[in-house]
């Protein structure tokens, strides 16, 4: 896709991809999984919603990215492509590793501490990168894929481009890419179990990585997208097909199957149908996104601008509510709906008024300059750069 060419469907994503985390967030205090506060009680329904949804929230954020690296890189040699990176993430990142996440640490154990401010005194021995590790990992993800885009971007990439094209225009051509993502967790799994979204642990590096070099291919040849246009209902069909293999192993008994498959046999078989019920969904939602979504629009371009600050700052406000909202004598449903209804408009005036005046404050939160705006020919040109 040409620099010049602006994706109003893949914006769109993105934003509805940081507002999945959200949500996620805010169910994180009563569904029983550990957060840094926790509701006394928790809710297994809950619970067995929202593994569904941590299929593909991650992933389609790391694939958006991937689009959106493309587009960064557009205007720029690898160089200058460092620079605008290192000045977009890794400033955010350690600005909120110093002060956004802080106060997480501090409310999650706040009976240590007599207050904030010796807490902060005692910081260094209290660093964490919570919610931030989506941030490093991006930026390191995105320096390791600069050859990807420089070869994709050559003429010696033609060969392998034409072949992508040829599987993809087949009916269930992208859909079957779901298989290598199976054999990258199935396989890095075995060498790293761990849970952890640290950059070393590979079983988690490669698999969003693995999404992240999707975006960057799909930014990268126009005809993948007219293929995901095309076979849109029929990716539709086959998640809805995959959601109903996944909740019947989901709640399938252990003791039915342990008699005859071994317990890493089981994990390898939730791997597989985990990572391609989040594959189909994808595939799916940038098909349809392309019919929904690629209209501009004033408010689209207005949330586009806030939700990197908003995705800074989400956890935290959460975690600071929760502490409150935990302690109070009602329902999870109740509570729920509270940190729902509090925390969103919180995030959005710090935004709207710590944040987005102040030329400071942008930077530290990863934010472009204020747009520039013209006068040519008694019409008003605002300088965009796409995303």
């Amino acid at each position: 896709m040409g620099s010049n060419l602006r994706r109003y469907d893949i914006e769109l994503w993105r934003v509805i991809a940081i507002l999945a985390v959200y949500l996620h967030h805010i169910g994180m205090p009563f569904n029983g999984d550990g957060f840094h506060i926790m509701n006394e009680e928790s809710s297994k329904l809950l619970d067995d919603l929202m593994v569904f949804f941590e299929q593909f929230r991650l992933p389609l954020l790391f694939l958006i990215s991937g689009t959106g690296t493309v587009f960064a890189f557009s205007k720029r040699n690898w160089l200058q492509f460092i620079k605008e990176r290192s000045y977009r993430l890794l400033i955010p990142f350690f600005f909120g590793i110093l002060f956004i996440v802080p106060p997480q640490t501090f409310f999650e154990n706040r009976d240590q501490f007599s207050s904030y401010f010796s807490f902060y005194n005692n910081l260094l021995s209290h660093i964490e990168v919570n919610h931030l590790w989506f941030i490093g990992n991006l930026f390191w993800l995105s320096l390791a894929c600069i050859p990807v885009i420089l070869y994709l971007r050559s003429s010696k990439s033609e060969t392998f481009k034409k072949y992508l094209n040829f599987i993809a225009g087949r009916r269930y051509g992208v859909f079957l890419w779901g298989a290598l993502l199976i054999l990258i967790k199935v396989v890095s799994k075995k060498y790293y179990p761990d849970d952890s979204k640290s950059i070393l642990n590979l079983s988690s590096t490669l698999y969003f990585g693995y999404y992240f070099i999707a975006g960057i291919v799909f930014a990268s040849s126009g005809m993948l997208w007219q293929y995901l246009l095309k076979h849109k209902k029929t990716n539709f069909y086959l998640a809805l097909l995959c959601s109903i293999v996944f909740y019947t192993y989901y709640y399938l008994p252990g003791e039915i199957v342990s008699p005859y498959l071994s317990l890493t046999t089981r994990w390898n078989i939730w791997y597989a149908v985990s990572g391609i019920t989040g594959w189909s969904w994808i595939i799916t939602a940038l098909g349809y996104g392309q019919v929904w979504f690629n209209k501009k629009s004033r408010l689209l371009s207005k949330m586009n601008e806030a939700i990197y600050p908003f995705y800074i700052l989400h956890q935290t406000v959460i975690v600071i509510l929760a502490y409150y909202i935990v302690q109070w004598d009602l329902s999870i449903g109740v509570k729920l709906l509270l940190l729902l209804l509090l925390s969103f408009p919180v995030i959005v005036l710090i935004y709207r008024f710590m944040i987005y005046p102040f030329r400071i404050t942008r930077i530290l939160f990863g934010m472009k300059s204020k747009p520039k705006v013209k006068e040519k020919k008694g019409a008003k040109l605002v300088n965009a750069e796409p995303l």
